[in-house]
């Protein structure tokens, strides 16, 4: 039988069943030389190989409306190229299943989903949103690769940072720039904070944190893109159990994305015309201070510089004038019973590892700390555990 399996197989691959007319079904399939294109022609799914070699090829989406260079923002097989001599196939199965065989039937990808044997007969289609989703006659979207995201998001891409406070989706850089694999780059929530802000890691090590989440740009620490100076509105959607993350941009903006480029840095990308290149709208991380942990405790990455550089708060001091990284110490040191007051930090970024207390005011803020200063000071009060930070948004 696996004989009989690989020759019809094969046999199938030597006619094209699949031309650019909107959708896969049972019975159409896509193999090498074959496009699906959304009907606003502005993406496009297919096989494409990174380079001139034509060794390797993947399943991806791409910008089909763009001229020059290809620029793909979704790959399926990631990290397990087809790399035979008669490329692949893309079928969706009886049971409602979307795989990728290679030449020799072996299974590459697998989309998943819940549905069971003898369902409904489904049908891919590729959305003018960029979305390619596995859909159900009853117009029930069971996958979608808008789930699954690899190094890009685009707009109207609900990102799912958390579920019940748990990480969930993250995007994963490239290796390189001609190279689809899973990269040393990855951009998630941080598990600590999962709503409050998100984290560039380098493998299993924070690179860079963003700003905190609060209807603000993600993209950019210097200057925030609000929607009424810029194409592109970003925000931050509980839920309840669910916090998501999404963009939007205004009606006849250009195309437009974010990415996660294989140097780790997290662009906000917008199609320029004239010059028929992505122009950079904002990105991440923007200067050395940037980075994790490299200004030290009590200190901050101060933008408004020609060349932004680590700046202690008011009252404190460099622990050592030449590396910021070991941070900064008070001037003077606190004494019971004198006159002291809280001040508010604006645009700054969350501490690892604190305590969040949501929903208080400024007052509120500071009896809570001055409860704590106990804990501060190296006692006990309250039990052990982080430091409460109360974040004031």
């Amino acid at each position: 039988m696996a004989i009989h399996y690989i020759l019809i197989l094969f046999l199938q691959f030597l006619t094209p069943f699949c031309k650019s007319d909107g959708q896969l079904t049972q019975t159409k399939h896509l193999t090498h030389g074959d496009t699906l294109i959304s009907k606003s022609g502005d993406f496009a799914l297919g096989f494409f190989s990174p380079t001139s070699s034509n060794k390797s090829f993947y399943l991806g989406i791409w910008y089909h409306s763009l001229p020059g260079p290809r620029t793909v923002m979704w790959v399926a097989n990631q990290d397990n190229p087809i790399t035979t001599s008669l490329f692949g196939m893309l079928a969706i199965t009886n049971n409602s299943q979307m795989v990728l065989y290679d030449s020799k039937g072996r299974n590459i990808w697998m989309s998943a989903n819940d549905i069971i044997t003898g369902a409904a007969r489904a049908h891919a289609v590729l959305l003018n949103s960029g979305n390619f989703v596995l859909r159900l006659p009853n117009t029930t979207d069971i996958w979608q690769s808008f789930d699954h995201p690899t190094d890009t998001v685009l707009p109207t891409m609900r990102f799912l940072v958390s579920y019940k406070t748990k990480v969930v989706q993250r995007v994963v850089a490239w290796k390189g720039s001609d190279d689809p694999s899973s990269g040393d780059f990855s951009l998630s929530s941080n598990p600590s904070s999962p709503t409050l802000q998100f984290v560039i890691w380098h493998g299993t090590r924070p690179y860079c944190h963003t700003t905190v989440l609060n209807d603000v740009s993600v993209i950019s620490s210097g200057t925030y893109l609000s929607n009424t100076r810029s194409i592109l509105y970003e925000a931050a959607l509980d839920s309840g159990d669910e916090f998501y993350f999404l963009f939007t941009i205004f009606d006849n903006s250009p195309l437009t994305r974010i990415t996660l480029d294989y140097t780790g840095k997290l662009k906000a990308l917008s199609w320029n015309s004239h010059s028929s290149s992505w122009a950079l709208i904002g990105e991440h991380p923007t200067a050395a201070c940037d980075l994790y942990a490299s200004c030290g405790p009590f200190s901050y990455c101060d933008f408004t510089q020609t060349i932004p550089a680590c700046q202690c708060l008011d009252g404190f001091e460099p622990i050592d004038s030449i590396n910021f990284s070991k941070g900064f110490w008070r001037k003077k040191a606190l004494k019971c019973g004198t006159q002291s007051h809280f001040v508010s930090l604006p645009g700054m970024k969350v501490p690892d590892n604190f305590l969040y207390i949501q929903n208080k005011s400024f007052d509120e803020c500071v009896e809570d700390a001055y409860a704590n200063q106990g804990r501060r000071q190296g006692g006990r009060v309250g039990g052990a555990g982080p430091i409460p930070v109360c974040l004031y948004l």
